[in-house]
């Protein structure tokens, strides 16, 4: 899936946990106190590896809290390894199945903790490489919901269509299910096929059987529509996307009979911070801010264009769909609210949190929600979405092959 705007450490990618955490803590304050050496001492094995029993039953003795009893935990724990039916008990599983619960309890869908497989996983799909069925998926009002195929994946060619509801995964409920164990059910290998039951609309309910395969993402696709006209579509925002769109706006400028640019986000659902700013930093001029970040104590941080703003004097429309997402609403909120572009489709999605994901020595993975966005203007992007200046529904069922009515709305705009 992919992930939304996330603020990566290298990339602004826009305890270990419980008890790794508290070890952290306790070895950092073992050091402070001159007594580092004998807490690591206590907690490895006779080849100097961590063990984790060690960490925890170090950690019995060490965390504390005024306002949570940690004793609890651990007669859980205790409980579940002595008397639970099923034996032997992975602790392991034991261990990163707490920590999901414990993301889980904040009741954010874009929060996750990712053993590391699912981290690996995750992390390819920012790449733009990764096997699976080639959608984005999130939870809306509670319930499974697709973002957006990604286009010629083999989600978009079984049917699947941004807002269809995923009732079922292979014959398995998805009432509350997060994404991150949906992700996880729905990716396979290539050539395995998973059976996805979803609901599209007041009463359609119907299988779709999608073939996975792999999925690799081109980050900008680029033509001309009637010859002046360019033609910009962007399908994800990766550490590739700025360099694409370098070349195609380099390209723009030497084409002296441009005479304007659509800049179709539909179903597109983010990715890093940095590539949206960068892009915005096409239009905007430098110095002009281009979002915002809010966080728990009020602070605003702003992040501004940082130039060249060499399409700044073409006449730009933006399409926009319920699929947009994240980074591609970052993108249309910054050209709109500062007068460099005209939007239309139809309201984005609404995803306009920031993440940071911190990838842990073991593999495993917190995608933690840190602050929401603003645009310009002051929109905040998670509770609002971005609305289109000029309103168009996509009809799939109807439209004729080759038919999009969206794009033929802004060439009708282009021409005024």
């Amino acid at each position: 899936m992919i992930a939304s705007p996330i603020r990566k450490r290298a990339h602004k990618y826009v305890g270990l946990y419980l008890a790794i955490i508290l070890f952290i803590f306790a070895f950092g304050l073992g050091f402070m106190t001159g007594g580092g050496w004998y807490v690591k001492k206590g907690i490895s094995n006779d080849n100097g590896e961590v063990e984790l029993a060690k960490v925890l039953e170090l950690n019995r003795d060490l965390n504390k809290s005024e306002s949570v009893e940690f004793e609890m935990f651990w007669e859980v724990w205790d409980k579940i390894k002595s008397k639970y039916a099923k034996q032997p008990i992975d602790e392991m599983d034991m261990f990163y199945g707490a920590i999901q619960g414990l993301v889980f309890s904040l009741g954010d869908p874009y929060s996750l903790f990712f053993p590391p497989q699912a981290a690996d996983e995750f992390a390819k799909g920012l790449t733009g490489e990764f096997e699976g069925i080639g959608a984005e998926i999130g939870v809306k009002k509670g319930q499974l919901t697709v973002v957006s195929p990604l286009p010629e994946s083999p989600a978009e060619t079984a049917g699947l269509r941004p807002g269809d509801k995923i009732l079922a995964i292979d014959e398995e409920d998805t009432v509350g299910m997060n994404t991150n164990i949906a992700v996880t059910k729905i990716r396979g290998e290539g050539g395995t096929d998973v059976v996805l039951k979803i609901a599209r609309g007041e009463s359609i309910i119907k299988d779709i059987t999608i073939t996975r395969g792999k999925i690799n993402i081109p980050s900008v696709l680029f033509e001309m529509k009637e010859n002046d006209f360019a033609y910009i579509r962007i399908m994800q925002f990766n550490e590739k996307t700025p360099r694409q769109l370098d070349k195609v706006a380099s390209e723009l400028v030497k084409n002296k009979v441009v005479k304007g640019i659509i800049l179709d986000l539909r179903g597109n659902p983010g990715g890093y911070l940095d590539a949206a700013i960068d892009m915005s930093s096409e239009w905007i001029k430098k110095g002009e801010v281009v979002v915002s970040e809010r966080y728990s104590d009020e602070n605003i941080k702003y992040s501004y264009s940082e130039g060249p703003s060499r399409l700044a004097d073409f006449k730009t429309v933006i399409l926009v769909n319920g699929g947009s997402a994240s980074a591609s609403e970052i993108v249309a909120g910054a050209l709109h609210d500062q007068m460099q572009a005209t939007i239309v489709g139809e309201k984005t999605y609404g995803k306009g949190s920031v993440q940071d994901f911190e990838v842990f020595g073991d593999g495993s993975a917190l995608k933690l929600t840190v602050s929401e966005w603003l645009t310009p203007a002051g929109v905040n992007i998670n509770e609002s979405g971005i609305a289109p200046d000029v309103e168009v529904i996509e009809d799939w069922e109807n439209e004729a092959v080759g038919e999009d009515k969206v794009i033929e709305k802004a060439l009708e705009i282009l021409r005024q």
